[in-house]
Parts: structure tokens; sequence; C-alpha cells
């Protein structure tokens, strides 16, 4: 794919004021949220699922998170963890300035490894995530549980700045994303696909068996 159509696909979804806001104050603080394509992808996938419950893993500030939302049922709700405080304090002002309502979304602050565990077994019908990439493979096992026959996993920075196609990078986070995808390949319980939007979004469907 050449660099100009790379860039039409992913303009070919314009973003609102309210995405634009959140992108404003995700470069305040350092945080680098999914692209415009990859939130458009996500919308789709929670529409395709007719999604009534989502976990995020990466609140950001809200990037994402109103993306899931515009894709999922009207009275879906989105649960989103996230390590930084005042990240989520800058999603909750996204999310609000959006018009979103304050009962479709749950914002729990703390490490996602020490919080999923808590949450509903199969009561979820999409899990996103998008945190440190070296936690990746870790999240695998807790999606399984998390989600319910035929729901969807997705990860962000599935390409890696394009350090995951080069087998020369050995460094930690890219061997962490790279080894993510040939478990989610090999693992029998689900059905994966590598979508080359923003920098890759891995998604796979859990089998309906599965569980």
């Amino acid at each position: 794919m050449t660099p100009q159509s790379w860039l039409y696909a992913e303009e070919f979804v314009v973003e609102d004021e309210h995405l634009q806001n959140a992108r404003a104050r995700a470069d305040e603080v350092g945080v680098a949220p999914i692209g415009p394509g990859g939130g458009a992808a996500l919308r789709l996938l929670a529409a395709v699922a007719n999604a009534g419950a989502v976990v995020e893993v990466g609140t950001g500030t809200g990037v994402s998170g109103l993306w899931l939302l515009r894709g999922m049922r009207a009275d879906g709700v989105l649960t989103s963890v996230d390590r930084e405080a005042e990240h989520q304090r800058l999603a909750r002002a996204t999310l609000t300035e959006a018009g979103i309502a304050a009962n479709r979304f749950r914002l729990i602050s703390g490490s996602a490894l020490e919080v999923l565990p808590r949450l509903a077994d199969g009561g979820y019908d999409l899990v996103f995530v998008d945190a440190d990439k070296r936690d990746y493979p870790q999240f695998v096992d807790e999606a399984v549980r998390l989600l319910r026959p035929g729901g969807v996993l997705a990860f962000d920075n599935a390409l890696w700045h394009d350090r995951v196609a080069d087998p020369a990078r050995r460094d930690e986070d890219t061997v962490a994303v790279r080894d993510l995808g040939r478990t989610l390949l090999e693992d029998e319980r689900f059905l994966p696909a590598l979508l080359p939007v923003g920098d890759g979004l891995l998604v796979a469907q859990l089998a309906i068996t599965a569980g």
C-alpha cells in the first residue's frame, strides 16, 4: 500500500470535533490513541457484534472509547480500565461533551491485570486492548474468560510502527506483539485477522464453543 492510499483510507471516515478535541487532549498528556482508521474499524466491530457490554484496556483520553460507544447498542455500557486517573478525567470530559450519558460508561483506575479478574465471566461482547505491549499476551486468557461465545478480541498497534514485520527487530515490545499474533494464529479457540489500519489492528472472534 502506498502512503497516499494509506492516508486516504485513514481519512475515509472523517472525525468530528469531539474526537478531534480528544486527540488534542491526548497530545497534551503524551498519549498516542488509536488512529481514525482503527477507530472506525472498532465502531464497525461493535456494531456488527451488536455489542451491549465492552471492556477497554487503556482509556487514554477517550478516543477509542467514543468510537466504541458509537458502534454499541443504545443501551450498551463501556467498561474502561487505565492506570492513569488523569487520563480518565480527560476521557470523561470527552465522552460527556460528546453527549454520552454517564450511565453508559464506567472508568476504573488501576492495573488491568488486577481489575479484569474481577469482571464477570462471559459477560462481554468485545474486549479492546491498547496498553503496555509487553502485557499483550497475558490478556488472551482473560479475554477468553470475559467474552461471550462469538465475542470479539482486538489489539491496537499490532504492526508496532512497522517493527513486527521486520525479523531483525528483537526489542521486548516488538517481540511481545509478534508473539501475540502467533498465539492467536495457533489458538483454535479464535478466528483471527490482522487489519492494516492505523498501526495495525489484530482482531479475533472467540469460537462459539470456546470458553
